[in-house]
């Protein structure tokens, strides 16, 4: 194995990754909790959204070892992040449009 690999496998931690873990644990509180406040159904959405984004930055991030990787695979993947994030936003409006024709 080469140096920068040994490293990349060195650089997290044990107590890095219980934190980050403790960090999700609380974000996906944070997500059980909104489902049993009343808001409005683009809050609520919203936030899920926001909170799942978060979530899956912080899972790319360590678990997945993408912060420690070299900047060119970085990237090259963060382009494909970013269009999917974006694709999620365009057909946001869309899901609103069938929740409001769905029969009372």
């Amino acid at each position: 194995m080469s140096e920068a690999t040994v490293h990349a496998h060195q650089a997290g931690s044990r107590k890095l990754f219980l934190y980050v873990w403790f960090w999700l644990l609380a974000l996906t509180g944070v997500e059980v909790y909104l489902s049993y406040v009343q808001l409005g159904v683009k809050l609520m959405l919203t936030l899920l959204m926001g909170l799942s984004i978060v979530k899956a930055t912080l899972i790319i991030s360590y678990f997945m070892h993408l912060r420690f990787e070299r900047r060119s695979l970085v990237l090259t993947l963060m382009p494909a992040m970013v269009f999917v994030i974006v694709l999620l936003f365009l057909f946001f409006p869309d899901s609103l449009r069938l929740l409001h024709m769905r029969p009372q």
